[in-house]
């Protein structure tokens, strides 16, 4: 089983910038401990679900078969029915049995939004999370010939980012664009490679795209990852296969959401085949 759901229960929060907020879990009930939780690092995502206004935990239907489980859930009423959506696993302390996920907030933020800010010890989620570590949630797979890396992210995506440039190997080449609502948002990422970072603020005008389409990069082809809005994501791909013809073999692109469209219809898309692709 590559995944299954698991109960999580907040110990502690910190905001980490304007846009950012971290909430640390544990398990409880017959997952205390979280000895079955298998974060495979990097970008790891899993599915959170959230309790509805006047619920103390999420209401779910009982576990099945993958397929048969998610359209008993989609057939529940909209008012019962937990709130999806998905996050990177930042970080996992099994010694503790405690697993960090970093929320991005916006004034104009969903449910997941809202209940970060307000998340609080002892409220209790759950999460559809690994239960083995070599999965399809990590999307990362660095090849070992990579001769660089060549990461974007926005701030729903930087959590991720930032796991991945923790994992690089020393002196790795890395060349980094992030793009956040706020120069506060600004955060020194750990990491051990070599790695030149560009931060970009939306409150000063500043687009990732701009700066990358002018940036001094290799010719030689990096392993790419990309992460964030899917229409910003979807340029900047193009700009690297046809204007740096950068090989789409080492291209990896994940849009975590798009302008204007809910996280329901992402996954409805998904499940139809609909892709970001060119």
């Amino acid at each position: 089983m590559t995944f299954r759901l698991f109960g999580l229960e907040v110990i502690r929060t910190e905001r980490l910038s304007p846009s950012l907020a971290r909430v640390t879990f544990v398990g409880y009930g017959e997952d205390a401990g979280l000895t079955g939780f298998h974060s495979g690092g990097r970008d790891q995502s899993c599915s959170i679900f959230l309790p509805q206004p006047g619920q103390s935990e999420p209401v779910l239907p009982p576990e099945q078969e993958p397929g048969a489980w998610y359209l008993a859930y989609r057939s529940m009423p909209d008012e019962e029915r937990a709130v999806m959506r998905s996050y990177t696993v930042r970080a996992q302390r099994p010694e503790a049995g405690e697993v960090d996920i970093d929320f991005a907030l916006h004034a104009d933020g969903g449910p997941a939004c809202v209940w970060a800010e307000k998340a609080a010890p002892g409220d209790r989620v759950k999460v559809l999370g690994p239960a083995d570590a070599d999965n399809t949630g990590v999307r990362f797979q660095l090849p070992e010939a990579a001769p660089w890396v060549f990461l974007w992210a926005d701030e729903t995506a930087l959590p991720a980012a930032s796991a991945i440039l923790e994992t690089l190997p020393a002196g790795l080449p890395v060349r980094a664009f992030f793009e956040v609502p706020y120069a506060a948002d600004e955060l020194t990422p750990r990491t051990a490679a070599d790695l030149k970072a560009t931060w970009l603020a939306r409150e000063n005008g500043e687009k990732a795209l701009d700066a990358i389409r002018a940036a001094e990069l290799p010719a030689e082809a990096p392993y790419v990852w990309l992460a964030g809005e899917a229409g910003a994501m979807k340029l900047i791909r193009r700009h690297l296969l046809n204007d740096r013809g950068y090989d789409r073999r080492s291209v990896s692109f994940t849009g975590y959401w798009r302008q204007g469209a809910s996280e329901d219809r992402l996954r409805d898309e998904a499940a139809a085949g609909v892709t970001e692709e060119d």
